[in-house]
């Protein structure tokens, strides 16, 4: 090659290298580190927490907090903390703090067990704080909103234990110490009934309400009448409550109200919940029951649970929105495949997420109109089996 070709090809060469740099970008200006974002002292009412069980894997359990009306996932998840094999949470917007029941072994998996009461900062999701509660005691099933309940001004945490022995463990919250332990015997969960006092779901069929002394013993029980029978009229322990009335759905498809605004809870008459509509339905799945602001109440539906035995706990295609005092049903709402677990946001516009067993996604509705908005599948969760509308 002559030299006029090679200076001819190597300035050639260094022209488009030339080209090529002035096209890449500058590099990106170096990122702080150690930024703590922080979330609102209160919750918007749109937000929602989701409980990843890690079904799988227990010890990895989370929650989520999460914003569903956004696009993008950056804008939807804002947060998340863990919660240890199979625990409950509960929300105090008026402590700033959420509170979780968890269990821990001293080799992960193996070893010692503690369980303890974990408290962490509404704002920034950070533990600041734990009771250690008595071993082996404390309520392991799936997650529930009836075994956590504040009575004393806000000031005590009622924890159910279950171990098989059922009892309620009192923490004060304020000096972060175990005040007593409760015994309900053979009776479950923990609903309202004023500042200093509790009920529990009896296996006799009945209602015991336990109040509570100054220093947390029991002062008095009172016990309902039978309005139940656990062998052929099962119940759901897991009712929606509008001001102080509970609505206990139960397996063959029955609606059983309770009120629990006074000292003893009072059983009111049960109806039917599909009425006269064709098949056989029932509430069904996990999370079965919520209500929004306005006093309706909302229930995951099955149209074969109410006549076959399992079918309560495998979720549904349809949720019923009811005005409980009228007993009027005011809408139904078609799943996009099924549901397993509702819950159904506060305030003047409410919308409604429910896990799809399917996909192990969650699906946003209004829950006004019952039109499908989004489905939500990238959110980390695994097994998002119980939902909590923000407070």
């Amino acid at each position: 090659m002559s030299m006029l070709k090679k200076l001819m090809v190597g300035g050639a060469l260094a022209v488009s290298v030339g080209a090529l740099a002035d096209e890449v970008p500058p590099p990106l200006p170096v990122e702080p580190v150690g930024i703590i974002e922080s979330l609102p002292a209160r919750y918007p009412a749109d937000w929602f927490l989701i409980q990843d069980g890690a079904f799988f894997h227990m010890s990895d359990g989370k929650v989520i907090v999460i914003d569903p009306t956004q696009e993008g996932v950056g804008d939807q998840v804002k947060g998340m903390f863990n919660v240890s094999l199979m625990g409950n949470i509960m929300q105090a917007p008026g402590r700033g703090e959420i509170y979780a029941t968890e269990t821990f072994h001293s080799r992960g998996t193996r070893g010692p067990r503690i369980d303890v009461l974990s408290i962490w900062d509404m704002e920034n999701l950070s533990a600041v704080g734990e009771v250690i509660l008595p071993q082996g005691k404390r309520f392991m099933g799936m997650p529930a909103r009836e075994v956590m309940h504040l009575l004393n001004n806000d000031k005590w945490l009622a924890i159910f234990n279950l171990s098989p022995a059922t009892s309620v463990t009192l923490v004060d919250l304020d000096t972060r110490e175990i005040v007593s332990e409760v015994p309900t015997p053979g009776c479950s969960h923990i609903y309202p009934a004023g500042d200093m006092a509790f009920t529990s779901v009896c296996a006799d069929g009945r209602f015991t309400t336990t109040h509570l002394t100054a220093d947390g013993e029991v002062k008095e029980r009172t016990r309902s009448d039978v309005f139940f029978d656990s062998d052929e009229t099962p119940i759901f322990e897991r009712p929606a409550i509008i001001d102080g009335m509970a609505y206990f759905p139960s397996f063959k498809g029955m609606l059983y109200p309770v009120d629990l605004s006074g000292d003893v809870a009072v059983p009111q008459e049960p109806w039917s919940i599909a009425g006269d509509i064709e098949g056989e339905w029932a509430a069904s799945g996990i999370r079965i029951s919520d209500e929004d602001s306005s006093g309706a109440m909302y229930l995951l539906m099955n149209p074969e649970a109410a006549n076959t035995d399992g079918k309560h706990n495998e979720g549904g295609p349809e949720v019923w929105v009811f005005d409980p005092g009228t007993q009027t049903l005011l809408r139904r709402i078609a799943l996009q495949e099924w549901g397993l677990s509702i819950a159904v946001s506060r305030g003047p516009d409410p919308k409604m997420l429910v896990t799809n067993p399917v996909d192990m996604s969650v699906e946003l509705y209004d829950a006004t109109t019952g039109d499908f908005i989004r489905k939500l599948s990238d959110i980390g969760q695994e097994t998002p089996l119980y939902l909590y509308p923000a407070l």
